[in-house]
C-alpha cells in the first residue's frame, strides 16, 4: 500500500510536468534544476512566454498605452518642488556647481533606485505592501510606512492645491488684489502691516492666511480655505474614483499642461528687462560649495524627493504595466525627463526674479535721486553731485548710478543708499514665498496682469494634482491588493479616503494652519522615507540577492541589465541613504526644529522654535511612520515560531517527498518503465523568480485517460 502512494506521487510529479499547457519561463537558466541549492523553496511566479502576459489576476487594471503610463509617472515626479524647490537649491548653492552635483548623484543614487522601484512593482505586479511581503513576509511592513508617509503628505499637499485654486479664482478682477496696499476706512492711511512690507507679503499673510503669530496662537478656522480645501478633494475623488481609468484621462491634462505654461513663461520672460542677468546669475558656478557637507545633503535630499522615491507610488504606476515592458528605459527617460523638467522651471524662475530685482532696484535708483533733487533744490552744492540728469529718472542707467555711488559713497551721508541687483538675487525665495509673494508681485508688472496670473496659478493647480494622484495611488493600491474587501469596493475606499483626509485637513485651514504645513512638509516625511528606502535597498540587494533579482529582470526585459547596478544597489546607494539619514538626524539635533512665522506688529518674518508639545508632534509623525517596519518585522518572527510548533500540510508534503527521493534513490527501484526526469542541458525550464505568482494552468484528464493510466499502472505489477 505504502509502495502504491510512492509510485502514484512519483506518476503525479512527472506526468505534471508535462500536462501543464502554460510555456516555460524563457530566463536563460539552462542546466540547473528547479531544486537548485541556494534558490527560495517557494516559487514566487509563474513566467508566461513572449507572447503571453503574466498577471496575477485576470481583472487588475492595466494602462491604455504607454504614453498614459509615462505621462502618469512624469505627473508623480515633477511637482511643485521642481518649480520652487529646484531653482532655490540652485540659487542658494552655487548655480551651475549645484546642478552638476545634482547630476552626479541622479545618475549614481536616483536612478538606479527608481529603476529598482519600477522592476520591483512590474514583476510582483502588487502595491508597496505585496511588493515587500513577496520578498519576505517580515518585511511587510516597508509597504505600510510608504503608506502612512503618503497619507501624511496627501492631508498638507492637498492644502497647497486649495490655496492655488483661492489665488486663480482672485485671479479674474483688475487691478489684482495684491497690487496696491489697502487704505484704511477710518483712517484713510495705508495699512500700517502692508506699508511695512508689500502689497503681495500682505494679501498672502493677512488675506489669504489671516496667519497668527506663532503656531501657539492656533485662531479659528479661515472658511474661504476651508471651502477651498473642500473642492480641492472634490477635484482628486472625482478624478480617481474609478481607479487608474479615470485618473489616467484628467493625466492628459494635468501632465502636459504644466510644460506650455512653462514655455509660454519662457518666451515672455526672455522679453523682460534683466532676464540676461538672472540667467547668468543661474549658471555661474561657484565650485567652492562641493566641500560643504550640507550642500551635498541637500542636493541628495532633492534627488530623493523630485524622483519621489519610497512612496510607493512608482512601484504602484508600474505594476499595471505589462510584465515585459522595458523598465529600464522608462527609469532613464522620467529621470531625464523630471531633471530637464527642473532646469526650465529654474530659468523661468530665475528670469522672473532677474526682471524683479532690476524693477526693485531701478525704483531705488528714483528714490535716491528724489532725495538728491531735494538737497539740490535747497542750493546745497557739493563736489559729489553726479555728473548725469538727475531730474530725467529715465536716463539714468543703474551701471551708472552705482559707478557714481561707489565713487562718493562715504560722503554722501546715510539717506543715499546702494541700489545693488546682486544683492537683491541673493535674497532667495523658495516654497510659497516664491510661489505666492514673488511671483505674484511680478505678475502685476506684466501687461494683462489676470491673464498671466490666472494661467500661473492654474499650472501650479495642475502640477499639485498630477502629484496628487499619485500620492493617492501609494496608499489605495496597496491596501486594494492585500485587502480583498477594499479591492471589492474601490469606489467606496477612494470616496472615504479623500473625505477622512479632508477631515484631518481642517488642522491646516486655521489661521495657524501654515505653521502646521511647514511642519508636515519639514518632518513627516523626509526621515521616514529615507529609512524606508534604506529598507528597500537592504532588502533587494541583501536579502533577496541583486544576482537574483537582475535575473528576474532579465526574464521580463530578455536582457540582462548592467551589471554595475548590482554594486550601486548594494554599496553606492545603501551608503548614500545611509549618510542622507546621518545627516538629516544630526541637522535636527544639533540645529533644532524650527519654523518662520509672521509678526504682523513688525510686518516681518522672524524664526522660532517649536513649543514642547509641536516637538512631541512632530516626534509622533515620524514615529507613527517609521513603526510598521520592525511590528512587522516582530510580528513576522512571533508568527513562524508559532507555525513551527504546529506541523503543516506543506512540511508533511515535503517529508513524503525526501522518503520518496530516498527511495528512488536506493537499490528497490519500482520498475525498469519507470525513468526519473533529467533536464537536458539544452531543455528550458522554470525556476524560482521575483515575479509574482501567475494563473499556471493544468490540463485535466478525461475520465478514460484516467482508466488507461490504472490500466498501465496494473500492467507495471504494482
Amino acid at each position: 500500500m505504502k509502495l502504491q502512494l510512492i509510485i502514484g506521487l512519483v506518476h503525479h510529479i512527472t506526468s505534471s510536468r508535462y500536462n501543464k499547457t502554460e510555456k516555460p519561463p524563457l530566463d536563460g537558466s539552462e542546466g540547473r534544476t528547479w531544486m537548485e541549492e541556494g534558490r527560495s523553496q517557494t516559487q514566487l511566479t509563474a513566467v508566461d512566454g513572449p507572447d503571453e502576459a503574466a498577471t496575477d489576476d485576470g481583472d487588475r487594471p492595466a494602462w491604455d498605452s504607454k504614453i498614459q503610463y509615462v505621462l502618469a509617472q512624469v505627473g508623480f515626479s515633477v511637482g511643485l518642488g521642481n518649480v520652487w524647490r529646484f531653482p532655490y537649491l540652485c540659487h542658494q548653492n552655487g548655480g551651475g556647481a549645484f546642478m552638476l552635483l545634482y547630476v552626479f548623484l541622479l545618475v549614481v543614487v536616483g536612478v538606479p533606485l527608481f529603476f529598482m522601484e519600477l522592476a520591483a512593482g512590474q514583476s510582483i505586479r502588487q502595491g508597496s505592501i505585496g511588493v515587500w511581503k513577496h520578498i519576505s513576509p517580515k518585511l511587510g511592513g516597508i509597504g505600510y510606512s510608504s503608506c502612512m508617509v503618503c497619507f501624511y503628505v496627501a492631508l498638507y499637499y492637498n492644502v497647497i492645491i486649495a490655496w492655488s485654486l483661492f489665488y486663480m479664482g482672485n485671479s479674474f478682477q483688475y487691478p489684482l488684489p495684491w497690487e496696491k496696499c489697502p487704505t484704511n476706512v477710518t483712517s484713510n492711511d495705508t495699512v500700517k502691516e502692508c506699508a511695512g512690507s508689500s502689497p503681495t507679503s500682505y494679501f498672502w499673510f493677512r488675506k489669504a492666511l489671516n496667519i497668527t503669530n506663532s503656531i501657539e496662537e492656533s485662531g479659528e478656522f479661515n472658511p474661504i480655505m476651508t471651502g477651498c480645501l473642500l473642492a480641492a478633494w472634490a477635484i482628486v475623488a472625482l478624478a480617481m474614483i474609478k481607479g487608474i481609468k479615470s485618473s489616467a484621462k484628467v493625466m492628459y491634462f494635468s501632465s502636459i499642461f504644466p510644460y506650455v505654461v512653462l514655455f509660454i513663461f519662457l518666451i515672455r520672460g526672455l522679453l523682460l528687462d534683466g532676464a540676461l542677468e538672472g540667467i547668468t546669475y543661474m549658471f555661474y558656478p561657484k565650485l567652492e560649495i562641493w566641500g560643504n557637507v550640507q550642500v551635498w545633503r541637500q542636493a541628495a535630499t532633492q534627488v530623493f524627493f523630485a524622483l519621489g522615491l519610497g512612496y510607493g507610488s512608482v512601484i504602484a504606476y508600474s505594476s499595471y504595466n505589462p510584465v515585459h515592458n522595458n523598465c529600464h528605459r522608462d527609469a532613464l527617460m522620467v529621470s531625464c525627463i523630471n531633471f530637464m523638467t527642473s532646469v526650465l522651471a529654474s530659468l523661468v524662475v530665475f528670469i522672473v526674479l532677474g526682471f524683479r530685482a532690476k524693477n526693485i532696484a531701478l525704483r531705488c535708483v528714483a528714490e535716491n535721486l528724489s532725495v538728491l533733487n531735494l538737497l539740490a533744490s535747497s542750493g546745497s552744492n557739493q563736489h559729489w553731485w553726479p555728473w548725469f540728469n538727475m531730474t530725467d529718472v529715465s536716463t539714468v542707467t543703474l551701471a551708472e548710478y552705482r559707478e557714481w555711488y561707489h565713487l562718493y559713497s562715504s560722503m554722501v551721508g546715510p539717506k543715499i543708499t546702494d541700489c545693488s541687483l546682486e544683492q537683491e538675487m541673493n535674497k532667495g525665495v523658495e516654497g510659497t514665498g516664491l510661489a505666492f509673494i514673488a511671483f505674484t508681485e511680478v505678475m502685476a508688472f506684466f501687461p494683462a496682469s489676470p491673464f498671466w496670473s490666472a494661467l500661473f496659478f492654474l499650472m501650479l493647480l495642475n502640477l499639485g494634482l498630477s502629484t496628487m494622484f499619485g500620492t493617492m495611488q501609494g496608499i489605495l493600491t496597496p491596501l486594494m491588493d492585500n485587502f480583498s474587501l477594499l479591492g471589492r469596493h474601490r469606489t467606496l475606499l477612494t470616496v472615504s479616503s479623500c473625505a477622512l483626509g479632508f477631515i484631518i485637513g481642517l488642522l491646516f485651514t486655521q489661521r495657524s494652519g501654515n505653521y502646521f504645513v511647514t511642519m508636515f512638509d519639514d518632518y513627516s516625511a523626509t526621515l521616514p522615507l529615507v529609512i524606508v528606502v534604506i529598507f528597500e535597498t537592504i532588502s533587494v540587494a541583501w536579502v533577496y540577492g541583486t544576482d537574483r533579482f537582475l535575473d528576474d529582470i532579465e526574464i521580463m526585459l530578455k536582457w540582462r541589465p548592467p551589471v554595475v547596478y548590482k554594486y550601486l544597489w548594494k554599496y553606492v546607494c545603501l551608503l548614500a541613504m545611509v549618510s542622507l539619514l546621518a545627516a538629516s538626524l544630526l541637522r535636527m539635533v544639533f540645529k533644532g526644529p524650527t519654523y518662520t512665522a509672521w509678526n504682523q506688529s513688525t510686518a516681518s518674518e522672524m524664526t522660532l522654535e517649536y513649543p514642547g508639545w509641536a516637538l512631541a508632534m512632530i516626534i509622533m509623525l515620524i514615529v507613527f511612520a517609521s513603526l510598521p517596519v520592525p511590528v512587522s518585522y516582530i510580528y513576522s518572527l512571533v508568527k513562524n515560531r508559532w507555525v513551527r510548533s504546529t506541523p503543516s500540510q506543506v512540511e508533511v508534503g515535503q517529508e513524503m517527498r525526501r522518503e520518496l527521493y530516498t527511495k528512488c534513490s536506493s537499490t528497490e527501484q519500482p520498475d525498469s518503465h519507470f525513468h526519473p526526469v533529467h533536464f537536458r542541458e539544452d531543455e528550458v525550464h522554470p525556476t524560482p523568480a521575483f515575479l509574482s505568482v501567475g494563473n499556471e494552468h493544468y490540463r485535466l484528464l478525461s475520465q478514460e485517460e484516467d482508466e488507461e493510466e490504472e490500466e498501465e499502472e496494473q500492467d507495471t505489477g504494482v
